[in-house]
């Protein structure tokens, strides 16, 4: 659908978030249908990117915090997700380091902290940097990992679970496998609450959709502009029908994200440059098929897709159209 087909009051409204704060209702999470467009989400990230040697901090976040400062800082960065965005999903980072160790009973500040604000929480294991081959760093420390994080999130519906970050290290059989096993450690996990990764950099779920082993759980997909160097939305929208197959409907798109800061506009002509037609294709795809989508990132310092930037005690939008494109995906 074209700009000009989309109802005005949905362009005016998302427009209002670069300086307005939003009246918008963020309803209870609950348990995954036949549709995932609940899941209207940022990623919230480590300025070094999430894939760090040691403990993840998400931007805004210090190493030395303690439990109450991290909830502190959390309840003004998470409101600006909310009412800068209309966001009721955020995606964070964990790895060995950071939850096998005290910063643990601090980090849990920023999880807390979207609970209370009603927020989903999909919690996300990334490998370290000094590794970066898309597998599993360390098998029994990603183990206890998941051991305390089930163990302290398990009971709470609006907490979900990627077992691992872009596992492009894992042909599929092994992967489905890997997951498998995850499953089976975790039976009181609900299954619609476990997103399994897409084979690759999370780049194609039809083999992960197809496999019974997985039945009932949720899949996430990432996507991204600089992919490929295809300018139209045709193009866009054919590369994500062949990845996603039939799976749609047990499908998040919890990484997709276009440069924020660097003078694009995102909606009217969107045809005719990469990125502006990758995310009109992507919000259009996710908006008719009722995915949720997960934007990269929420809250980013020094990166230029970064769709919030810190201000004062807040947060402050980096690019007007480009909120007013991601809430179009999210159907509002």
């Amino acid at each position: 659908m074209s700009p000009a087909q989309r109802p005005v009051r949905v362009l005016l409204t998302a427009a209002a978030a670069l300086g307005v704060v939003l009246t918008a209702v963020v309803p209870t999470a609950g348990p995954a249908s036949a549709a995932t467009d609940s899941f209207r989400g940022v990623n919230w990230a480590d300025a070094r990117d999430n894939f760090v040697d040691g403990r993840v901090v998400p931007t805004g976040l210090d190493a030395s915090d303690t439990y109450a400062s991290v909830t502190s800082k959390s309840d003004r960065v998470l409101a600006g997700f909310r009412d800068r965005l209309g966001a009721n999903t955020v995606r964070l980072p964990i790895n060995p380091q950071s939850v096998n160790s005290s910063w643990w009973n601090a980090y849990k500040g920023a999880i807390d902290s979207a609970l209370s604000g009603r927020m989903k929480v999909i919690l996300s294991y990334w490998e370290a940097d000094t590794r970066r081959d898309g597998r599993v760093d360390d098998t029994a420390a990603w183990n206890t990992m998941w051991d305390t994080v089930t163990r302290d999130y398990g009971g709470d519906p609006a907490v979900y679970f990627e077992p691992m970050n872009e596992p492009f290290g894992y042909g599929l059989a092994d992967w489905v496998s890997l997951c498998s096993t995850w499953i089976s450690r975790h039976p009181a996990v609900p299954r619609d609450r476990i997103v399994v990764s897409g084979t690759g950099y999370n780049d194609d779920v039809t083999g992960v959709g197809a496999a019974s082993a997985l039945d009932g759980t949720l899949l996430s997909l990432h996507i991204y502009g600089f992919w490929a160097s295809w300018t139209t939305r045709a193009e866009w929208t054919a590369s994500l029908r062949g990845r996603i197959g039939g799976n749609a409907s047990r499908t998040i798109i919890d990484e997709a994200g276009a440069p924020m800061t660097t003078g694009l506009t995102y909606t009217g002509t969107q045809d005719g440059n990469r990125f502006t037609s990758y995310f009109a294709a992507t919000t259009d795809f996710a908006r008719s098929n009722r995915m949720g989508v997960v934007y990269w990132p929420g809250l980013r310092s020094g990166d230029p897709y970064s769709i919030t930037r810190q201000s004062g005690d807040g947060l402050a939008v980096t690019n007007a159209s480009g909120v007013v494109q991601l809430r179009w995906g999210w159907g509002l």
